[in-house]
């Protein structure tokens, strides 16, 4: 503990770490905690915060993923996606976290559900990913972070649009049954629109993006893969993307990536959860909530669930 005097350099209280704190405080014992970059004083129960100053985040948000759409159906869009630096936060200030669920897959009788959205406080809310489509009603996919795929059918069907900034739309099937293949469009990603069907089966998912938040460049949000009668699906796009079937289950989002779900010939694949992180520079952390890590000079919170980060 240190203390500040003297002559032109002025008066400081003393200061510490949260670790280094007084052991035995008395009431209205004042310091300067270091490691938050706040004064606080001991109150008689707990350290409390009299001046702080405000420090910046780096912050991803990706929303839930669409499932994917039964029937032939189109690929679920991924959740839409959104990052950003120099956000500035308030120490001791808590700031809310949503982590958006994935959708169900759709059915014979239904389309993909779209994900839900996920958010950082007022700073960021990124749209649930848009159901692929079954070939039901208007077997156009839905609009969401980014679209759903177009289920397949002997009829031309859109992709659902994707949210600028988010994400891209979904893909289309092609516009005809390629001699009862029954193509299903992909479902869009953070990266690039979903593919189209053709003779070869279901589309690609579209591709989601990289980030490097976490420490380790990774994919987020890929749209999944669209179904088909015969012939193969397609592929599930970088990101957790679930890939398409011609068989009676799409293959599932991977969770806390918004990946969306595969379409498939009888049960989408359900899209990825979402995933919030937050992030700022140190090797001590000065907030709380989620799961806490340090590395390369950064530290790194990262919700997989809904929650609180305490700044």
């Amino acid at each position: 503990m240190t203390a500040y005097v003297g002559g032109t350099t002025g008066f400081g209280p003393p200061s510490w770490t949260t670790a280094g704190r007084p052991g035995s405080p008395v009431n209205g014992q004042l310091g300067w905690n270091s490691t938050l970059g706040v004064l606080e004083v001991w109150n008689g129960a707990a350290w409390q915060i009299v001046a702080s100053t405000a420090y910046t985040v780096t912050y991803l948000v990706v929303a839930g993923g669409a499932g994917g759409g039964g029937g032939g159906g189109g690929g679920g869009g991924a959740g839409g996606l959104l990052t950003a630096s120099g956000t500035s936060v308030s120490p001791g200030t808590a700031y809310t976290v949503t982590v958006g669920a994935g959708g169900s897959g759709g059915t014979l009788s239904a389309q993909g559900v779209s994900g839900t959205n996920s958010s950082f406080s007022t700073f960021a809310t990124s749209t649930g990913g848009g159901g692929g489509s079954s070939n039901v009603g208007s077997g156009n996919g839905i609009a969401g972070g980014s679209g759903g795929g177009a289920a397949g059918s002997s009829a031309s069907y859109t992709g659902g649009a994707g949210t600028v900034g988010q994400g891209n739309a979904g893909g289309t099937n092609g516009g005809g049954n390629f001699g009862g293949v029954y193509p299903a469009g992909g479902g869009g990603g953070a990266g690039a629109v979903g593919g189209t069907g053709s003779s070869s089966g279901g589309a690609a998912g579209g591709v989601g993006v990289t980030n490097t938040i976490s420490g380790t460049s990774l994919y987020y949000a890929g749209g999944g893969g669209g179904g088909a009668s015969t012939t193969s699906g397609g592929a599930g796009g970088n990101g957790g993307g679930g890939a398409g079937t011609t068989g009676a289950t799409g293959t599932a989002g991977t969770v806390n990536t918004g990946g969306g779900g595969g379409g498939a010939a009888t049960t989408g694949g359900a899209g990825g959860s979402g995933i919030v992180v937050v992030a700022y520079a140190g090797t001590v952390a000065r907030g709380t909530g989620g799961t806490i890590t340090i590395t390369g000079g950064n530290v790194i919170h990262t919700f997989t669930s809904s929650g609180t980060f305490t700044a």
